[in-house]
C-alpha cells in the first residue's frame, strides 16, 4: 500500500470545471485513485498528487473528506479568506511541504501529516 501510486490523467477539463467552484484555480485534483489534470503533469506534481492519495488511503477516504473539509472550514473562520484556508489544510501543506523532495514519496511516514500540521 505504501508504494501504490494512483491513475495519471493528463489534458482533462475536470480541473477546469471544479475550478469554477474552488477557491482557487486547480491545475490537477486526485479523485481517489484517479488524478485529473489540464496539462501534462510535471513529476512535483505527481508527487503532490501521489501525497493526497496516499493520505486517502490511510483515511479510508471518508476520513481524508472530513479532515480536508473541516481544516477549510476552520482556516476560513479563521483567515476570512478562502484562498488562505486552502492553504491552512493539512493535507495540502504536507503535499506542497513535501512535493520537492524527489524520493518523499517512498520514504513518507504514515498519519505524520494529520499530527504534524497544523490549521
Amino acid at each position: 500500500m505504501k508504494n501504490w501510486k494512483p491513475i495519471f490523467i493528463e489534458n482533462s477539463k475536470i480541473p477546469v470545471w471544479l475550478s469554477y467552484l474552488a477557491p482557487i484555480n486547480i491545475g490537477a485534483i486526485t479523485l481517489f485513485f484517479l488524478v485529473f489534470s489540464r496539462g501534462e503533469i510535471s513529476e512535483e506534481t505527481k508527487r503532490h498528487e501521489t501525497i493526497h492519495f496516499q493520505q486517502m488511503l490511510e483515511t479510508f477516504l471518508i476520513g481524508f473528506i472530513i479532515l480536508y473539509y473541516w481544516d477549510y472550514l476552520k482556516g476560513y473562520i479563521k483567515y476570512k479568506n478562502g484562498r488562505v484556508a486552502y492553504f491552512s489544510i493539512r493535507a495540502e501543506q504536507e503535499a506542497y511541504h513535501r512535493a520537492s523532495l524527489k524520493f518523499y514519496t517512498e520514504e513518507r511516514k504514515r498519519w505524520r501529516w494529520i499530527w504534524d500540521y497544523k490549521v
